[in-house]
């Protein structure tokens, strides 16, 4: 929890308008409120059932409401400028691993930071590196994340990224 409020505080510093899925639990929701807590803006999308739900965060600068989680997802992915992965569940990792198809298709380009927090994504770095090794995955799609284990090191690893190359799409068949 504390690393999330810590990259919201530094998203704020930066001048970052955060983008999430508007949750009002958990590590998405904590960065969110160091963001706001720090006097910056948050963009939240979510699909309706959740705002039913009573999920979303009701300290969310600006929110858009979308109809389903794929059109929550693509909507994200249409505003972002880069993409940051905290620690999470499942949703984060379908998430993640959904973002990283996009790029290897070059449906995006933008920069996509794994932000590694006490090595929670240790394994599942193991097992994109075991998808390279086993030629399920081709090394140069190892390419299109950058891996960091602080929240000061996200902000340098955006703006170092260098550009992914949306012809890279010609590489994504095995």
């Amino acid at each position: 929890m504390d690393a999330a409020r810590r990259l919201g505080e530094l998203f704020a510093q930066s001048g970052i308008c955060m983008i999430y899925g508007d949750g009002g639990i958990g590590l998405m929701a904590a960065a969110a409120e160091g963001v706001l807590d720090a006097g910056g803006e948050v963009l939240g999308v979510i699909p309706q059932f959740m705002v039913d739900a009573g999920w979303n965060n009701p300290r969310s600068t600006h929110t858009i409401v979308t109809n389903t989680m794929h059109e929550r997802k693509a909507t994200i992915c249409q505003k972002a400028e880069a993409m940051v992965a905290l620690p999470g569940g499942i949703g984060t990792f379908e998430e993640l691993l959904e973002c990283l198809t996009w790029k290897q298709l070059g449906l995006h380009t933008c920069p996509v930071i794994i932000l590694n927090t006490d090595g929670y994504y240790d394994r599942l770095l193991s097992c994109l590196d075991y998808m390279i090794e086993e030629q399920m995955m081709r090394p140069i799609h190892r390419d299109m994340f950058i891996v960091v284990n602080t929240p000061e090191d996200v902000i340098p690893a955006i703006l170092a990224a260098p550009e992914w190359d949306s012809s890279t799409r010609r590489l994504a068949a095995i």
